[in-house]
């Protein structure tokens, strides 16, 4: 049995880990893993990547400037979710650049500016095709916006995603040419500023000196038994010797609290580095 199975086996047993947890790791010399693979995992705040992706996308396809700016209504938005755009934005009339709106949703993970993007430049269906063009249908599936989830807490499980599928993205985002040269730098050092999560996979790699970490998280809601319903993490972890491997940990259905969630995913991003001899 693979080192990481039994490590696995032996937090389930030992009550440490009381969740359903699947991971994955791709590195670039052909070295890979998936367990739990086959489970669909809620994605949550993990699908801006991919709304990102698609995002610029379709803006090389039309010729728009991720420059341009979007006048939103501050009425149209939602006061109760999370939304560190709307708290920075006092104005009536909020008035950003798409830049900025992708800045906020992949670095502070902001629901307000994604349901804004979906809702009046590219549909979530639209930004389920093209992902779907990238890595394989089966591996993940969008279907519904942060306000749809949170009109609707069930919803979630419509946006999910094998470890493997979350990695293979964040692989490609980094590794093959899927985006002009500046969209990919902007996606690319964006998520390495990314500013939720710190003590998931990031946390197992710090210790690296010159090391750069590009991720993306994903946070459920508690159901009505009190369990978390989703906590993620997917990240490219890139040394400083130009090696690049990509990381997807996802765990659902955890009877804890975010803490002990995040240090089960800290634990495996750090048996995963041992695998991988870093």
């Amino acid at each position: 049995m693979k080192p990481l199975i039994i490590f696995l086996l032996s937090l389930l047993f030992s009550g440490l880990a009381r969740a359903e947890v699947g991971y994955a790791m791709i590195a670039e010399e052909g070295d890979s893993l998936a367990v739990n693979d086959e489970e669909k995992f809620p994605m949550m705040s993990v699908f801006k990547l991919h709304q990102a992706v698609a995002l610029l996308h379709l803006f090389e396809q039309t010729g728009q400037s991720i420059d341009s700016i979007v006048e939103i209504p501050r009425a149209e938005l939602n006061p109760l979710t999370w939304s560190p755009m709307l708290k920075e934005n006092p104005d009536s009339i909020i008035r950003l650049p798409i830049r900025r709106l992708l800045t906020y949703t992949l670095t502070q993970s902001d629901n307000n500016a994604s349901n804004y993007l979906f809702d009046h430049i590219q549909s979530v269906n639209d930004a389920d095709s093209y992902i779907a063009s990238l890595i394989p249908r089966s591996s993940f599936r969008m279907e519904v916006t942060e306000n749809q989830m949170f009109e609707n807490h069930a919803l979630a499980g419509r946006n999910y995603s094998s470890p493997s599928g979350a990695a293979l993205l964040i692989k490609t985002l980094f590794t093959d040419s899927i985006l002009n040269p500046q969209h990919s730098e902007f996606l690319q050092s964006t998520l390495r500023e990314c500013q939720t999560g710190s003590d998931r996979i990031s946390e197992a790699f710090a210790d690296i000196p010159g090391v750069k970490i590009a991720h993306k998280t994903g946070s459920g809601f508690r159901d009505e038994n009190g369990l978390l319903t989703a906590h993620n993490d997917v990240a490219l972890i890139e040394l400083p010797n130009g090696r690049r491997i990509a990381i997807a940990i996802f765990v659902k259905d955890f009877d804890g609290c975010d803490e002990e969630a995040s240090g089960l995913i800290r634990r495996i991003a750090a048996e995963m580095r041992l695998r991988a001899r870093i």
